[in-house]
């Protein structure tokens, strides 16, 4: 009995290796010209062209991200999404199925890392946050290219200078309620005088900050130049912080700043 079960295990593995194996892999087929790489050039100059207008708008604004990082955000996205579509098409069998949009999902949480580094928070201000929604929206643009939907893009691109232009033009005009004051200070340097602005605007109910600094010498001695930031929770005109400021002993200059919509 042990005999005969061993005599055909002995047949069945000798039938397996009987059975003609694959000679070789099916190797990669290399295509120079694709029948669709005039759309996906087309499509990736479509990319370049929406996304070099929404950088050069920040460009022009003089903002950390500009116009050539933009251009390789939107470049990077419609590629990533054209080789997610069509880059894949070779090894399509049965049983191989393809999702597209898993790379289009890695775009959007990736490009959370190059918004992240445009963020910056000095003094309690916060600033960077609308470049780094500028280079999401590019990130989107570059996609919606990629997915061979170059009008949505463009009207994305029109929508988004819409509202770095005219929106920020309305906002300008709201009532500045609890709105942030910007002053250039000017004093003299090494008596104590920024201790003295400080005080007086918080006696004002003012939270201070301090964006940046520039000492120069002059022939009346070293002065310095502090850009200033003042917030209060409830308004108050502007005219009376300017006075207060320029009343202390030491100070020579105080002149508003618009404020910045970055």
């Amino acid at each position: 009995m042990a005999g005969s079960k061993r005599i055909r295990l002995n047949s069945l593995l000798e039938d397996l290796c009987a059975e003609e194996a694959p000679s070789s892999v099916r190797a990669m087929d290399i295509e120079l010209l694709r029948d669709t790489a005039a759309e996906e050039a087309l499509l990736l100059i479509c990319a370049f062209v929406l996304s070099a207008v929404i950088g050069i708008e920040r460009e022009v604004r003089q903002k950390s991200a500009g116009a050539r990082t933009h251009i390789l955000v939107g470049l990077g996205s419609a590629l990533f999404t054209l080789v997610s579509a069509y880059g894949f098409a070779h090894i399509l069998a049965d049983g191989v199925i393809l999702d597209p949009s898993r790379i289009a999902a890695q775009i959007v949480s990736g490009i959370g890392f190059i918004g992240a580094g445009v963020i910056f928070v000095r003094q309690n201000i916060v600033s960077g946050l609308t470049t780094a929604g500028s280079i999401w929206v590019t990130a989107a643009v570059g996609m919606a290219c990629g997915a061979g939907m170059p009008l949505i893009a463009a009207i994305t691109v029109a929508l988004h200078l819409l509202a770095m232009t005219v929106v920020t033009w309305l906002v300008r005009r709201l009532p500045q309620h609890g709105r942030t004051q910007r002053f250039e200070v000017r004093y003299r340097d090494g008596h104590g005088i920024l201790r003295e602005i400080l005080r007086a605007a918080s006696d004002m109910g003012y939270e201070t900050g301090l964006s940046q600094t520039k000492r120069e010498d002059t022939e009346d001695g070293p002065v310095v130049d502090a850009t200033m930031t003042f917030s209060r929770s409830q308004y108050q005109s502007p005219g009376m912080l300017m006075q207060s400021l320029t009343e202390l002993r030491g100070v020579l200059e105080v002149r508003a700043l618009e404020n910045q919509l970055d």
